[in-house]
């Protein structure tokens, strides 16, 4: 590789010669390569002195388009003994890795951007840089110089000018040095090499007699945090030194190792110890306390928590009550009250008892309290019931089972029972004649299998109905019986399920039809449905006997109707007749079903149905998949109870949802890391390396729908760090599901690692872990995410759980192009294709009035949040003609308001007039080519439709099977709601257009602009 390279923004990337610097551009591992010094040389020391003498790697975040850019790139396995490489664990990591250098980006108040490569000296007193035009004692910066050193892009240069707008916000930091505050700003090319700048710098600063050159005791781990852990370390190691030699067993140490932290595995444990022992050319296996501490820190410290610890500790590297109590008020969003409450949490999560005397929580129990229940993404309120459940039962999603009592191809009774443990409210039961007049449930369906009978399947419900919820359970029964057993039907539900069986009352006469109870009226009751017999009909094999007898006159009341759809029908309703389908069931429980045929396993997506308030979607809870955790999530909303409230305009009417009315919410979630990810079950790639990547999905009204991923981290195996931030917009909270997916990046195909899945209104702001889901929805043993949350109202307004930093004032954005998923069907695919090109257009034309109404906002002086009438103000403010009417005047130019200059005016003002003048025009081409770009969209929309209900075969024919089918049914809905979301988002926006030129014709009258006009 070439010592001179181009850089993604072009400028030009130089990097020394030197083999001690040969890859070291954004690397934050630090080579292990310590050796025993006879002269007792600090370990510590030793290792700044390995830093600077070992070539570096790069950085454990990586772009996948670099990756591929050189071909395929194939997982390798290792059996080498060669030391590994470790992370950044403290203050020491930090101080050597600076001293060994890297490549930063020096961005200059002139738009410049260069490329050097910073040093911190020897003596840790000044920072160094090269190449540059000034002679070695000029490219320094002493460190006794700076004042401040502030994270993120605050300064002008980072501001004000276009070229930075590429360049990452969580890798940008900027030294504030000088008596007249001068600023370098820098950006480092990955977010965990600035944190180790900044955690360097500011360690330095905070203590002064290790910028002095202090020595190593000072300098490097010296921190009451770091002290704090050392002790406690060697307490546990004293522990388990019976004989108090000051050595134990390798065997010993690394089960000491596991117990102290559980997340760790094992063999990685023993192959540290391993490379200590080659390192040292030790012929014993025994592990010294040294040892024992070095190889803790190394594999059991995580570097998001521990430069987290960092910041908000102020350097101690550990945390004192003010300190947690600050975090929990400010980052937490936690009011001062319960957090007041919560300052116990030493005495819960510091594993060392000397600190938990003195309130202290260090970087151990620091990370366990971020991995605790009780910073978990979602709110531990919604573990249990939090939902008003005194409303009818038609004003709540009911979690329904389709096949409950099915496993696979056959009827199984622990399949009815697992649906009960799960919560379902909802079950079908399709009965048949069986011989010796007991009705069986599952006749007929495979030929070697076992039916279970009616009553064994009543008394399992009887038996399970209410262990996991009080509310009511619906059981739907499908039966094709004879009279006789008809009878035998009715005589099991009698006997078995007597007590529990609901029957309405008879309201009196003259009274009108009354609502449904509600759930809390009906808990611990059965409720039992089926089909009738029209008025008049003697018995026949359809009759349905215990209905009739146990509702009474009840089947006169409307609200005692369940009207059950076919998922193709129930999506036609929804999408021609939505106002309609939503007055239906504000009155009437209405349920979403499979195909007749009953051969369709694979689950719909439950979102368009619930938008439009269909309160019975039923599942197949042994397919799982996306739509299974979509589901999931949205009845853990109310404690996994079965019952979650529709939102308040399907329960009472009112506007449709959509992106007008109240401005929508921003969600901005930044994905730090990721922690003790396991290799994806049934993977090919050999070894224990995997390349991970997280994809954010955001699933709700299709204008809402978005999918974002981070980039991958290459071979970073389970800890891998992202810091990577992505917003969304939320216009319909209440419907709005957040799906998290960890999968592994393979140039063969990308493997399932770990899902979560969160209602929006469960969302904890500030710093949260995400437990990581099988495909089952098992869990997966410690496997997370570590993300920070924030939400806040799009135009400043409202509460915010949590306030968003402050943006740049620029008005450029960045288009962020819709792609839809590959189905891996043929047919799909091509009926897909053309919507790539409409896609694009629609975002290019939305991004462009928006950009340009933000430079207006911007060249007028006033925020982003500013209204348009601010606008209109600041216009008619600016100069008058010698006759005293205002020198701007309104024009219709082709029916569109333009503003034209009436003398001879500022340059300012003139600047003023073209910025409007191009937002005039940027409005002017999203409406008159939203309707042909809308068209477009529609037509691959509805092409896409007319096939939904041939997936199956399409899918059979293209040989897909089990998870492949159910993921080329997933793709297709997904690509589906965003047609349609896209389709909504358009022709809002050209609303939203033709009301702002309203809005400027009618204030421009106002404000006399267009007096001279008239």
């Amino acid at each position: 590789m070439s010592e001179r390279e181009r850089s993604s923004d072009g400028a030009p990337e130089c990097r020394p010669g030197r083999m001690s610097r040969t890859g070291r551009r954004c690397g934050v591992i630090l080579p292990m390569t310590r050796c025993s010094s006879p002269a007792g040389q600090d370990s510590d020391t030793a290792l700044l002195e390995a830093v600077k003498t070992a070539p570096r790697r790069s950085s454990i975040i990586k772009d996948p388009s670099a990756q591929r850019a050189g071909g395929g790139r194939k997982k390798t396995v290792s059996f080498s003994s060669t030391p590994s490489e470790r992370k950044v664990s403290s203050a020491a990591d930090c101080l050597a890795f600076m001293q060994g250098g890297c490549e930063l980006r020096k961005v200059r108040p002139n738009s410049r951007v260069y490329c050097r490569f910073y040093t911190l000296d020897s003596e840790q007193t000044c920072l160094r840089w090269e190449p540059s035009k000034k002679d070695t004692d000029h490219a320094r910066l002493d460190l006794a110089t700076i004042r401040e050193v502030r994270t993120g892009k605050t300064t002008d240069a980072f501001q004000q000018h276009g070229p930075t707008e590429q360049l990452p916000e969580e890798a940008a930091f900027s030294i504030i040095h000088g008596d007249d505050c001068r600023t370098l700003d820098l950006v480092a090319l990955s977010a965990d090499a600035a944190n180790i700048w900044v955690t360097g710098l500011r360690y330095l600063l905070s203590h002064p007699a290790a910028m002095a050159g202090g020595g190593a005791e000072e300098g490097a781990g010296g921190s009451p945090g770091s002290r704090m852990r050392r002790n406690w370390l060697a307490e546990e190691f004293s522990k388990v030194d019976e004989d108090g030699h000051g050595i134990i067993s390798e065997g010993i140490a690394v089960a000491t190792i596991c117990r102290l932290c559980p997340s760790i595995k094992e063999a990685k444990v023993h192959l540290r110890f391993k490379e200590i022992q080659h390192s040292k050319g030790k012929l014993t296996s025994h592990v010294t306390l040294e040892e024992f501490q070095e190889a803790y820190c190394e594999l059991c410290t995580r570097p998001d928590v521990y430069f987290l610890l960092v910041q908000l500790s102020q350097d101690r590297e550990c945390l004192e009550a003010q300190d947690m109590l600050r975090f929990l008020e400010v980052e937490q969003g936690l009011p001062r009250a319960v957090a007041e409450s919560q300052l116990e949490i030493a005495q819960s999560f510091e594993p060392f008892v000397v600190a938990r005397e003195h309130s202290l929580l260090g970087l151990d129990g620091f990370a366990r309290y971020l991995q605790s229940p009780e910073c978990q993404l979602s709110d531990p309120a919604h573990l249990r019931v939090c939902q008003d459940m005194s409303l009818p039962l038609q004003h709540y999603y009911i979690s329904t089972c389709c096949r409950s009592y099915m496993l696979e191809d056959h009827a199984d009774l622990g399949a009815l029972v697992g649906a009960l443990q799960a919560g379902y409210r909802c079950l079908d039961l399709g009965v048949s004649d069986g011989p010796e007049g007991e009705p069986l449930l599952g006749a007929g369906l495979h030929p070697q299998a076992t039916p279970i009978t009616l009553h064994s399947a009543l008394k399992a419900v009887s038996k399970h109905a209410f262990l996991t919820s009080p509310f009511p359970l619906l059981v739907c029964l499908h039966q094709r019986c004879s009279l006789g057993q008809q009878h035998a039907i009715a005589r099991h539900l009698h006997d078995v399920l007597g007590a529990y069986l609901y029957a309405p009352q008879t309201p009196s006469v003259g009274q009108g039809p009354a609502q449904l109870p509600s759930p809390e009226e009906l808990k611990g009751r059965v409720i039992l449905a089926g089909r009738r017999l029209p008025p008049g009909v003697e018995g026949s094999e359809e009759e349905v006997l215990e209905d009739e007898e146990e509702a009474g006159g009840q089947w006169d009341n409307p609200c005692w109707t369940l009207c059950s759809l076919e998922k193709a029908e129930a999506g036609r309703l929804a999408s021609e007749a939505p106002e309609e389908l939503e007055c239906f069931t504000r009155w009437t429980l209405t349920q979403v079903r499979p195909g007749l045929a009953g051969l369709d396993l694979s689950n719909p997506n439950p979102q368009p149905y619930w938008r439009r308030g269909c309160q019975l979607v039923a599942m197949n809870p042994h397919t799982p998949g996306a739509m299974l955790d979509l589901y999931r999530a949205r009845f853990a909303e109310n404690g996994h109870c079965g019952y979650v409230l529709c939102p308040s305009h399907l329960r009472q009417g009112g506007p449709q949802d959509g992106p007008s009315g109240t401005p929508p919410l921003t969600l901005r979630l930044k994905v730090i890391g990721a922690h003790g990810l396991p290799k994806p079950q049934g993977s090919g790639s050999k070894g224990e390396v995997i390349d991970p990547y997280v994809v954010l999905e955001l699933h709700g009204v299709p204008t809402d729908c978005a999918e974002q991923r981070t980039r991958t981290a290459a071979q970073n195996q389970d800890d891998p760090l992202f810091d990577e931030t992505f917003e969304f917009q939320v216009s319909m909270p209440e419907l709005a599901l957040l799906r998290f997916v960890v999968l592994d990046d393979d140039y063969i195909g990308d493997d399932f690692i770990g899902q979560y899945c969160v209602a929006f209104k469960c969302l904890q702001p500030g710093y949260r872990n995400v437990p990581l889901l099988g495909l089952a929805g098992n869990p997966l043993p410690h496997a997370s995410l570590f993300i920070h949350v924030s939400v806040a109202s799009c135009q400043g307004g409202g509460e915010a759980q949590q306030k968003v930093p402050s943006t740049r004032r620029g008005p450029r954005r960045s288009h962020d192009y819709i792609t839809l998923r590959h189905t891996a069907i043929k047919t799909l695919d091509d009926i897909f294709l053309p919507a790539a090109a409409p896609l694009r257009e629609a975002v290019d034309l939305r991004e462009s009035v928006q950009n340009a109404m933000d430079t207006l906002k911007e060249v007028c002086g006033l925020p982003l949040v500013a209204k348009l009438q601010q606008c209109i103000q600041t216009l008619a403010t600016h100069p008058h003609t010698a006759e005293g009417t205002p020198g701007i005047s309104l024009a219709q130019r082709e029916g569109y308001p333009h503003l034209e200059a009436l003398c001879n005016l500022p340059d300012s003002t003139h600047k003023l007039l073209s910025a409007y003048n191009r937002m005039i025009s940027a409005h002017k081409q999203l409406i008159e080519r939203a309707d042909g770009i809308h068209e477009r969209i529609t037509q691959v929309h509805r092409q896409g439709m007319e096939l939904q209900e041939d997936l199956s075969r399409l899918g059979e024919e293209e040989g897909l099977k089990g998870r492949k089918q159910s993921k080329a049914v997933e793709s297709f809905t997904w690509n589906i709601t965003m047609l349609k979301g896209q389709c909504e988002l358009l022709h809002s926006a050209k609303a939203d257009a033709l009301d702002t030129l309203r809005q400027m014709t009618q204030g421009c009258e106002e404000s006399g602009l267009a007096s001279s006009a008239k």
